[in-house]
């Protein structure tokens, strides 16, 4: 075949794929760029065949023969422009394989393209090929071109920690070539972030000024400051940013949910309020500043966003929910509940189902309550399990533990030995002081799952606070405390065993530390009986007053005040 014949041809034949490009948008895109006019080689007969036929089955609408020869003669001829047809229409397809195949091709056969080298780090990063991803970006580097090593890294960032240390080694190695390139170092710091070095990090991106700093660099910066406890440097930073990039939705997003963070709602609804003036139809700014105005206390805006939201059928079930707050906090039940049966299968269903449960076993209208649970439990049974335990827990928290009781053995007729039942039923054999049915169901569980951390505290904190099995006790709640060093009520239970055990000092440690974190009626009438034991009386009353203040009803408090003082009252 005579070259310029082949030439003519293949002209003709790349106006065909223009064709393709104006067809309705069920068609690929056309290349987005040809940086310089294209050499085309010579091509066989056959190969012209195999083009023309897929041209003309790209104007037919059959894409997937289109892309098939396309990718077999780039593969054959390892043309660029025959390469770069074949992976613009396996982009548009979502072919991921065809695409990393095409663009290798492409990148290969056009080594001084810029685009093609991009397409192939790209797509060599999507498939995890981060090594062989670099190289076609180191490429892209030398020849003084903006490429992406910021996808580079967040594609990786969620690998294992060989892949991230490898690939950080390359970083720091072109960083210090290009120790300026902003991708580079936005890159190398979200690595680090994910490997766990945060300030490191941080120091690595404060190497470029707040002026200069991309859009990204500028919200991982603040995630970071925030991460390292200095969130009252990330607002100022923002601020920095938001005036260089003053319409950035992101920037601004950022800033409204730090002023909710730190507690400044005011200004945090002042700032969510601007950003949905500027965008009306984001029905996601509207849901946060709903939450936003009802934790300003401000419950008619927060009603007007939530009833929008319903009208506009997004976030319908986290709506109702939030409804049904607004007017339980309005002082009006009947409103409240009917928001509440409108919460369908969701993450908010069940925290529906308690709140209304609430409602009506505060109002003296359990049988009620048990009907809609009976009746939700029937139209929902993938919630069966979760409103059993619901109703179970309402019954004995209004003082009616037989009712609960009943119930819990209702429930596992209908799912035998379940844990969660078991537990349930565990706790409520306490309450009754049926010991043994505790330690056969708390046993079963642990023949179970031995590492069943709340198990081994309840029954070890039985075994401490109801029995004088103290040594036993205090191996299973060490068993507890190994599984959850910082879990509170296991602190709180193996203080309360070395009381008994007459280990003072300890026991003051582990509960003033379980105090601290969790100051629960409970925990501080333990802390109390310790600090009265040593003869701290005046610091027992202090801690027992406190308590009082915030849980004045608290049985534990007021017997143990009775016992160790004669009164009630510190």
């Amino acid at each position: 075949m005579k070259k310029s014949f082949a030439i003519l041809t293949i002209l003709t034949l790349l106006g065909g794929c223009q064709s393709i490009t104006s067809a309705p948008e069920t068609t690929p895109p056309a290349p987005v760029s040809t940086p310089e006019p294209q050499q085309y080689a010579s091509f066989s007969q056959e190969t012209l065949y195999a083009l023309l036929t897929a041209e003309l089955a790209g104007q037919r609408g059959r894409f997937d023969i289109a892309l098939g020869n396309y990718l077999q003669q780039a593969n054959a001829t390892e043309d660029p422009a025959v390469a770069e047809r074949a992976y613009r229409i396996a982009e548009y397809l979502g072919s991921e394989q065809a695409a990393l195949l095409s663009s290798q091709i492409w990148a290969d056969a056009a080594p001084d393209n810029l685009d093609a080298q991009r397409a192939a780090a790209i797509q060599l990063a999507r498939a995890g090929r981060f090594d062989e991803s670099l190289v076609y970006m180191e490429n892209v580097l030398k020849r003084h071109g903006s490429t992406h090593f910021d996808f580079l890294a967040l594609s990786a960032a969620e690998t294992d920690p060989d892949t991230r240390s490898g690939l950080m080694k390359n970083f720091d190695r072109l960083l210090q070539q290009y120790p300026n390139n902003a991708q580079l170092l936005f890159g190398q710091a979200l690595l680090l972030q994910q490997d766990g070095r945060p300030e490191e990090a941080l120091a690595l991106l404060q190497r470029q000024p707040v002026q200069d700093s991309e859009i990204a660099t500028l919200l991982l910066r603040t995630r970071l400051l925030q991460s390292v406890g200095r969130g009252d440097e990330a607002l100022p930073l923002l601020e920095r940013g938001i005036r260089q990039h003053p319409d950035d939705k992101r920037l601004r997003l950022a800033q409204a949910r730090l002023l909710v963070d730190q507690g400044r709602i005011k200004e945090a609804k002042q700032a969510f309020s601007r950003l949905l003036e500027q965008y009306p139809d984001d029905d996601d700014l509207r849901f946060s500043l709903a939450l936003v105005c009802m934790e300003a206390k401000d419950w008619q805006e927060a009603r007007d966003h939530l009833q929008q939201l319903v009208r506009n059928e997004t976030h319908v079930n986290a709506a109702h929910l939030h409804l049904g707050r607004v007017h339980e906090e309005l002082g009006e039940p009947e409103q409240a509940l009917d928001e509440y049966s409108q919460v369908g299968p969701s993450n908010e269903f069940l925290p529906a189902q308690v709140r209304q449960s609430n409602i009506l076993f505060s109002s003296q209208r359990s049988a009620e309550a048990s009907r809609r649970l009976r009746g939700a439990r029937l139209d929902q049974p993938d919630y069966a399990l979760q409103l059993y335990l619901i109703e179970s827990e309402a019954w004995a928290k209004y003082q009616q533990p037989e009712r609960a009781s009943r119930l819990i053995e209702q429930a596992l007729k209908e799912f035998p030995d379940d844990l969660s039942l078991l537990y349930t039923r565990a706790m409520l054999a306490e309450k009754r002081g049926d010991l043994a049915q505790l330690e056969k169901d708390l046993r079963f569980i642990l023949e179970r799952e031995p590492d069943n951390a709340m198990a081994l505290n309840a029954l070890g904190y039985t075994l401490a606070d109801r029995t004088t099995r103290y040594a036993e006790a205090k191996v299973l709640i060490e068993q507890a405390h190994q599984l959850n060093s910082q879990d509170p009520a296991i602190l709180d239970s193996l203080g309360w065993v070395n009381f008994r055990l007459g280990n003072l000092s300890e026991a003051e440690r582990l509960l003033r530390q379980a105090h601290e974190q969790f100051p629960d009626a409970e925990v501080a009438a333990h802390l109390g009986e310790v600090l009265w034991a040593r003869g701290k009386h005046a610091e027992a009353r202090r801690v027992w007053a406190e308590a009082l203040k915030a849980q004045p009803e608290s049985s534990i408090l007021r017997s143990t005040l009775q016992r160790l003082t004669g009164s009630e009252n510190p």
